[in-house]
């Protein structure tokens, strides 16, 4: 427990002097900068690159040999370095700077669902950039409700919680209280996001994702069948050196047909179709490095 709580302290003051260290930085400076530090994170998080590379695999379907892997597997990283010196310098940059280099397909899809009064989910993956893409959001008049994952020490939580709100988000901890909360915001109209490739809580519902049983996170389409609020898939691509590409689906088909359960079984495998596809697009860039499917688990012991 001791080692533990030792850990966690250490990570809370590691990120929090990763962040001023990138807002200290000049822009110039910080975009070549997460090229050195995702070599540095391949190293220091040697233990994640297993299950990286099961799951660079998955996305390429088996097809990459041995070089072409290792080579995936430093983009993933320098990918993820990107996302975290991207995000650090966030709170500090104008409406105007967010938007530039900012495309976004698929806005349309938010405002229908917002016009149709019921409020809407975006189902995302751990892809990209998606702190900066909600931070466009609001500076698009669409502030979003976002569920976030518990994360130790409880000081670590509520300094990223924090942050994010500081780009115009409401952070929800994923919990007991995250349903009610996100209930309350789709009576309101809001947008919530809801990161859908990993069943982190447990409990979720098993789909065939990338050609393997797992489970992935029931909640986007039961919350969707229960208010009549849309799904709408999303990811958000780093492209270019600075640039930002948001990819914002149609409404996912649901429609009730039997017994909820059916139905919830039913949309989340069609979720997971879509979430292959926007996967696909940049593998390299899917930041989930921790066990997903069952034999991963069992690679891992």
């Amino acid at each position: 427990m001791l080692r533990r709580r030792v850990s966690a302290g250490v990570a809370f003051g590691a990120y929090r002097v990763g962040s001023a260290v990138a807002r200290g930085l000049p822009a110039r400076v910080a975009a070549p900068l997460a090229g050195s530090v995702g070599g540095l994170l391949q190293v220091a998080m040697g233990g994640r690159q297993r299950m990286v590379r099961r799951h660079l695999q998955r996305a390429h379907g088996g097809r990459l040999s041995p070089e072409e892997l290792d080579r995936e597997v430093a983009r993933a990283f320098r990918s993820y370095a990107r996302y975290w010196v991207e995000s650090f310098r966030l709170p500090d940059l104008s409406s105007a700077e967010i938007q530039a280099g900012f495309v976004c397909e698929g806005l349309e899809n938010i405002e229908d669902g917002v016009a149709g009064g019921n409020g809407v989910i975006l189902a995302l993956p751990h892809l990209g950039g998606w702190d900066y893409g909600g931070a466009w959001l609001a500076t698009q008049g669409h502030p979003v409700t976002a569920v976030v994952e518990a994360i130790e020490p409880p000081e670590l939580f509520e300094w990223f919680a924090g942050f994010r709100r500081s780009l115009g988000m409401v952070v929800v901890r994923l919990g007991p209280e995250a349903g009610p909360a996100v209930l309350v915001a789709l009576h309101a109209n809001k947008v919530v996001c809801l990161l859908s490739d990993r069943d982190v809580a447990g409990g979720g519902v098993e789909v065939e994702f990338f050609g393997e049983r797992t489970s992935l996170p029931g909640g986007p389409v039961t919350l969707a069948l229960r208010t009549g609020a849309v799904v709408l898939p999303t990811a958000v691509y780093f492209e270019g050196p600075a640039g930002h590409r948001a990819v914002i689906g149609p409404p996912l088909p649901l429609e009730r047909q039997g017994r909820l359960r059916e139905d919830v079984v039913r949309g989340t495998q069609a979720l997971a179709v879509e979430l292959e596809h926007l996967i696909r697009r940049a593998p390299e860039q899917w930041h989930l490095f921790q066990p997903n499917w069952p034999s991963d688990r069992e690679a891992a012991v």
